[in-house]
């Protein structure tokens, strides 16, 4: 992984992946922004403020989650259908700071390690971090929109929810920049324009983004490849 993600990517797998980078970051940057400034107000015991300011926050994480997750179904998609075959290191639980973040992280640890194949591991590791945007995405929304009905008596809880979920949607982040490095990596140039349809096939998908916990490979079953 180290070396895929140090190598050098021709013009136009750089172009893409540059593309793909600055736009989540620059997503992830406006979320970031607006609930440190919604933090800040209430660590100052400003509430009003801070819950006026963390109000806008649940629409700043769509927009980061719903690119992301669509960045990882069209991973597993173009590689399913053309048997891409990426490296991909197992998940460090450490690197999360939810409880059920780390229980996801440490299973797909776990399993990467019996999978027997490269593949099989690329395509779980893809999974896990799907199933854990969308639950992260809507843990966040949902605390930020709770605390929007204020005043609470008891907000801490729902604050925690909304720092720890951030924090672990940019691990996410990070992990799929990783992951979409060594998949551009592998994949031969004259794929680039199929996957970049998948992709924005993706991004239209409403009814996949409607199924959150769809999984893109289940245990024990391995995905079909093209003209198996």
């Amino acid at each position: 992984m180290r070396r895929d993600w140090c190598a050098w990517l021709p013009e136009e797998k750089a172009r893409v992946y540059e593309a793909q980078n600055q736009r989540l970051e620059a997503c992830y940057t406006m979320l970031s922004v607006s609930l440190n400034e919604a933090l800040e107000y209430y660590r100052m015991g400003q509430t009003a403020k801070s819950y006026q300011a963390v109000c806008v926050t649940p629409a700043l994480c769509s927009r980061l989650t719903d690119p992301l997750a669509a960045l990882l179904r069209a991973l597993s998609e173009h590689s399913k259908h053309y048997g891409t075959v990426p490296n991909a290191a197992p998940l460090d639980p450490a690197n999360f700071q939810g409880s059920r973040a780390q229980r996801a992280a440490r299973m797909s640890a776990l399993l990467c390690r019996v999978l027997l194949s490269q593949r099989a591991q690329f395509l779980h590791k893809l999974s896990t971090l799907h199933e854990m945007v969308t639950d992260l995405g809507r843990d966040f929304s949902e605390a930020a929109s709770g605390l929007s009905l204020a005043p609470l008596e008891c907000p801490e809880p729902l604050w925690e929810t909304v720092d720890s979920s951030h924090f672990d949607l940019n691990t996410c982040l990070r992990e799929t920049f990783v992951l979409f490095k060594s998949f551009l990596v592998a994949l031969p140039e004259e794929q680039l324009g199929g996957f970049d349809r998948t992709y924005r096939a993706q991004l239209r998908s409403k009814a996949q983004r409607e199924e959150p916990r769809q999984r893109f490979l289940r245990p024990r079953r391995m995905a079909p490849i093209a003209g198996e």
